[in-house]
């Protein structure tokens, strides 16, 4: 992995925001102006905090962008279900999004599992 973009976290998380995107541009969820930007923010939190902590080239860094990314994950999952309670999405979407934002947090933890385990530092630890 040379760049955030090569990481299966960040495709996922990209994926879930343009997912998300499309389902907050709708009648009525399109008009609850603060649900909408909130679920949007903390599904493009995901992604790009996982890309922030990437770009630090230090696994310790890292690891703590990507608790963030995995907080956001599970304020996208929470927001989902008040989507839900408020009529805005159907219980199929619901499913998909508890699915994903799911799926996506276990990924998280076990590549902050990895990271913390790894003897490798971090590329600005290397010696020239």
């Amino acid at each position: 992995i040379e760049k955030f973009e090569d990481l299966e976290i960040w495709q996922e998380a990209r994926a879930l925001c343009r997912f998300i995107y499309g389902i907050t541009e709708k009648e009525p969820f399109c008009r609850d102006f603060k649900l909408r930007d909130q679920i949007r923010t903390s599904s493009g939190s995901i992604m790009d905090n996982t890309a922030e902590g990437f770009e630090r080239d230090g696994n310790k860094e890292f690891v703590q962008f990507l608790s963030i990314a995995k907080g956001s994950c599970g304020e996208c999952r929470s927001q989902s279900y008040r989507s839900f309670d408020y009529q805005y999405i159907t219980n199929e979407v619901l499913n998909e999004l508890i699915t994903r934002t799911t799926q996506l947090s276990k990924k998280i933890s076990r590549l902050m599992f990895y990271l913390k385990k790894s003897s490798i530092t971090g590329l600005k630890f290397r010696k020239p």
